[in-house]
């Protein structure tokens, strides 16, 4: 499975585009995830919001590695179609996940929960 979807994808650039040109006057955008990627046979997940607009391997969002510590950050797309958790399966996308919130209050519980709840 394709990890991002052409529609996924899209929306991701676009998000990264607003959120470049929004950086340009010293401002941030608070995008709802687009995607959720996770390691079925582990503890990692990854609230995904857009891609860098020069480089379309490279996503932000916040992720978490199963070790308590959930951050915001960017990872490349190609690592994670690489990775494979403990028993040897690959990260999958959540077919069912819709954000309901920022990805700023998906942050925020994840810090308390220590780890993303969504």
């Amino acid at each position: 499975m394709k990890l991002l979807t052409k529609k996924q994808t899209e929306v991701m650039i676009q998000n990264g585009i607003v959120q470049r040109e929004a950086s340009n006057k010293v401002e941030s955008v608070d995008f709802k995830p687009v995607v959720k990627l996770f390691t079925p046979d582990g503890n990692c997940t990854w609230l995904l919001t857009e891609l860098y607009p020069a480089d379309h391997d490279v996503a932000f969002g916040l992720c978490d590695l199963g070790m308590g510590f959930p951050e915001l950050g960017d990872v490349r797309i190609s690592d994670l179609e690489k990775l494979t958790g403990p028993m040897g399966l690959p990260v999958e996308r959540d077919l069912h996940f819709d954000a309901d919130k920022k990805l700023s209050e998906y942050g925020s519980e994840a810090h308390q929960e220590r780890r993303i709840v969504a």
